[in-house]
C-alpha cells in the first residue's frame, strides 16, 4: 500500500512538475516511464506472496520439464499438462490483485499527463477548427461563435446538417490562454484555447453529458444539461515523441519503456512476478 500511495502522491504533484519541462516532453515520458517501472515492482513486491508466487512458478517449471522429458509417455504429459493449467490459474490468481492495485493509480495518472502530452498547443499565426455539435440539425443556425481579443475568424462557419456540426476556422494574433463564447438560444458557453510553446495543459473537447467520456478526454467542466449543444472541441495537432528513429504516440513509449525498466528492476531487486 505504501508503493501506491506514492504513485497516487507522484501522479498529485505532476500538475506543478510539467510546465517547467515544457521543451523536453521526450525527456519527461522517460523519466516518469521509469519511475514508474520502479514503482510497479515495489508495489508488486510488499501486496504479492512472494513465497507462493515462487513455489507455483517452480511447480510449472517442473511440470513444463516433464513434459519435455516425458514425450513419450502419454499418460505423464497428460498429468503434466493438468498440472500445468492449475498452475497457470493459480499463478494468475495470485498476481491480478497486486497487478490491478498497481494498475488502477498507473491508469488515473496516464489520464493526467495525456492532458499535457497528448497534444501540442496552438502556435500564433497557426489556423485550427473549433467544431460544436449538436442535438438537431434546427439548432445549427441558432448557434454563433463570439472571439476575444487575441483570435479571429479566419473563415466563414461550415454547417454539417447531417453530422449536425458548426465548424469555424480561426488564429490567434498571440501566445495566450482565451476563452471563446458560443451562443445557442439565449445562452453562451464558453470553451478555452491554449496558444502556448512548449508543453501545456490542454482540454481538446467540452462535453454536457457522458461522464467516463468527460474523465478521459476532457479537462472542463460539463456543459449544462438543459442546452442543445452536445459538444464544443478545439482541434489541437496530435503530439508525436521522436525516439530511436520512430514517431512514438506518448502512451505507447511510456508503456514500453516503465516495462522494460519494470523487468529491469525486477531482476535487480530480485522479486519475483
Amino acid at each position: 500500500m505504501r508503493g501506491e500511495a506514492m504513485i497516487v502522491r507522484f501522479s498529485s504533484a505532476l500538475h506543478g512538475s510539467l510546465v517547467p519541462l515544457g521543451d523536453a516532453p521526450l525527456f519527461l515520458v522517460l523519466a516518469v516511464a521509469v519511475v514508474i517501472g520502479l514503482l510497479m515492482v515495489v508495489v508488486f513486491r510488499y501486496v504479492s506472496n512472494q513465497k507462493a508466487i515462487g513455489r507455483t512458478k517452480d511447480r510449472l517449471k517442473a511440470n513444463l520439464l516433464a513434459v519435455r522429458l516425458f514425450q513419450d509417455q502419454l499418460p505423464v504429459v497428460m498429468q503434466a499438462y493438468a498440472r500445468i493449467l492449475i498452475g497457470t490459474g493459480s499463478y494468475l490468481r495470485l498476481a491480478f490483485t497486486p497487478f490491478l492495485m498497481a494498475i488502477l493509480p498507473i491508469t488515473f495518472l496516464i489520464v493526467q499527463m495525456d492532458r499535457y502530452l497528448g497534444w501540442t498547443p496552438l502556435h500564433p499565426e497557426q489556423n485550427f477548427l473549433v467544431e460544436a455539435s449538436v442535438d438537431s440539425a434546427d439548432a445549427l443556425n441558432d448557434i454563433e461563435l463570439q472571439v476575444p481579443p487575441g483570435l479571429v475568424i479566419s473563415a466563414p462557419p461550415v454547417h454539417a446538417i447531417t453530422d449536425k456540426e458548426v465548424v469555424w476556422r480561426l488564429m490567434a494574433d498571440r501566445y495566450g490562454r482565451y476563452d471563446l463564447n458560443i451562443r445557442a438560444a439565449g445562452q453562451r458557453l464558453a470553451k478555452r484555447v491554449v496558444v502556448a510553446p512548449g508543453i501545456a495543459r490542454l482540454s481538446p473537447v467540452r462535453l454536457r453529458d457522458s461522464f467516463w467520456e468527460r474523465m478521459l478526454y476532457s479537462g472542463e467542466a460539463a456543459l449544462p444539461d438543459n442546452t442543445s449543444i452536445s459538444s464544443i472541441a478545439v482541434i489541437y495537432p496530435p503530439r508525436t515523441i521522436a525516439f530511436v528513429w520512430l514517431e512514438w504516440n506518448w502512451i505507447l513509449l511510456f508503456f514500453v519503456v516503465s516495462l522494460t525498466s519494470g523487468f529491469i528492476f525486477k531482476s535487480v531487486l530480485g522479486i519475483k512476478i
